[in-house]
């Protein structure tokens, strides 16, 4: 698929990095022409200097062939206007804007763009990791029986394997965040400081299984 991101700040450079790694291609828009640095020498893609809601610009940047199209500039209003001509003027199907102001997202949401509040997520993330005890949930199933959370394990588990970790608490660890990536482990995988666990738990087993993570394993010592 052909991907076209405006705005070239560290969320846009990522995304066209991560995107063109999983054999898109992808033309960035940016007004500064030395943000483009941020993309890397290695990156194939086009750079494309200029406003994303100018026509112009779009079409230099492949609009016309693109599959989807991102709007994470530093602007909400740029943002969200150049996800409306995307949408409206070239009949992009897959559109998505990153607005900093969460009221207005709830507006945007209504016109039938996809919008990402960048700051609800990011204070959500920040106090997670200022107060990382508990469970934080990030999907539940339609039923609200089961869910997938974010639970902080105490540094006890620290050296020991996912199996010990499933087994005592009950959960299936769906996948780790480590140093910014996420892997997904295997019953050997060792935990290490500072990974994040994300689990799949019953609802009604958050509580225990809270206590069983800030607890630490049932024999042995933690490191």
């Amino acid at each position: 698929m052909h991907i076209v991101i405006m705005g070239c700040g560290r969320v846009g450079s990522a995304l066209a990095q991560t995107l063109e790694q999983q054999g898109h291609t992808v033309a960035v828009i940016d007004q500064d022409p030395t943000a483009f640095r941020r993309l890397g020498p290695g990156f194939g893609g086009r750079r494309v200097t200029g406003v994303g809601f100018d026509q112009d610009t779009l079409r230099e940047a492949g609009i016309e062939e693109a599959g989807a199209f991102a709007a994470v500039s530093s602007g909400d209003n740029s943002n969200i206007i150049s996800a409306r001509v995307a949408r409206e003027m070239f009949g992009v199907e897959n559109v998505a804007a990153r607005i900093y102001d969460p009221r207005r997202a709830e507006v945007y949401q209504r016109l039938g763009i996809p919008t990402v509040a960048t700051v609800r997520w990011t204070a959500d993330q920040m106090l997670r990791r200022l107060l990382p005890s508990g469970a934080e949930p990030l999907w539940r199933d339609p039923t609200g029986g089961v869910q997938l959370a974010e639970v902080h394990a105490s540094a006890a588990w620290v050296g020991h394997k996912i199996s010990k970790l499933q087994e005592e608490t009950g959960v299936r660890v769906a996948f780790l965040t480590r140093l910014g990536e996420a892997i997904l482990p295997t019953s050997q995988t060792v935990l290490q400081e500072g990974d994040l666990v994300h689990v799949m738990m019953r609802t009604d087993e958050v509580d225990k299984v809270e206590a069983a993570f800030t607890k630490g394993p049932e024999e042995e010592g933690g490191h």
